[in-house]
């Protein structure tokens, strides 16, 4: 990766910003903090999308990081109406909703990631005019080396209580091996606790069109050094999360995750589904 950024955190972060510019409404998520953010690379990154805002793998993009995000934040929002207070983002990025949601008044928002990502982060956080020290809680992490339930504590975060945990665009790029380190983190959390977790699926699993974006996804992601190096079929996961203490709640496909009015309203936005989500929980000790 890039010492001083995710390139694939940019190509995100234009994506959903690009969405409220080439979609049309209702949209399927609103990511109203993105455009600023990009900063005074926002003409030139959106401005792919304008002009070539069909082509599958920008119109594929767009599809697959709104869903995410919207199914993401929607369960956040019912969990917080249950009196949920923790929100951990796993690989943050330039996720925005920490100062961009009211949401993000009620629950306390850690943002993990790598030290060098961060620091571009708060760079752009505040050449936006955003202050970064009103958004998220910074929990820089090498997910490799470091134990994430310490450094979550050591900024205050509370394992006693419950969490909701995403862990969106990651998993493709990390071994086998380190996703397991992640989940077993995840799976000392409190009871009631929740993960969020997006994964690739094997390419034998891809419709046509599935396999012909995640081709050109991934050639992408391999020219800048972040190649995909983990899928999982569904069962697969499953069983996975499973012997990481996690009970799964729901597989999720991105045409699943959207309203159909935000589909019908955008007949060219086609969800290419080479990836999907799984929630899963923390259970309750038995009895």
């Amino acid at each position: 990766m890039n010492d001083e950024y995710s390139q694939t955190a940019l190509m995100a972060a234009a994506a959903r910003a690009a969405h409220l510019v080439v979609d049309r409404a209702p949209f399927i998520f609103e990511d109203t903090l993105a455009e600023a953010l990009l900063g005074d690379r926002a003409e030139e990154l959106i401005g792919y999308h304008r002009a070539y805002g069909e082509h599958l793998i920008l119109s594929g993009v767009r599809a697959q990081v709104t869903t995410r995000s919207r199914y993401t934040e929607l369960r956040l929002a019912e969990l917080a109406g249950f009196g949920l207070k923790q929100y951990v983002i796993l690989g943050a990025g330039l996720d925005t909703f920490a100062n961009r949601s009211p949401l993000a008044r009620e629950v306390t928002v850690f943002e993990v990631d790598h030290p060098a990502t961060q620091r571009w982060k708060r760079g752009l956080l505040t050449a936006a005019g955003v202050a970064p020290q009103d958004g998220p809680v910074f929990v820089e992490t090498d997910f490799e080396a470091d134990d994430l339930v310490e450094r979550l504590v050591a900024q205050g975060f509370d394992p006693a209580e419950p969490a909701l945990v995403s862990w969106l665009g990651v998993s493709m790029y990390l071994t086998a091996q380190a996703i397991g380190t992640t989940l077993t983190a995840v799976g000392r959390l409190a009871p009631g606790s929740e993960l969020v977790m997006e994964y690739a699926l094997p390419p034998a699993l891809c419709d046509e069109t599935a396999t012909a974006f995640g081709q050109m996804a991934m050639a992408a992601a391999a020219e800048r050094g972040e190649p995909w190096l983990s899928f999982f079929t569904p069962e697969e996961l499953s069983a996975t999360l499973a012997e990481h203490g996690l009970t799964v709640a729901e597989h999720v496909g991105q045409r699943e995750a959207a309203d159909p009015e935000s589909w019908l309203s955008n007949e060219r936005l086609l969800p290419p589904e080479n990836c999907r989500l799984v929630r899963a929980v923390v259970p309750a000790p038995a009895a």
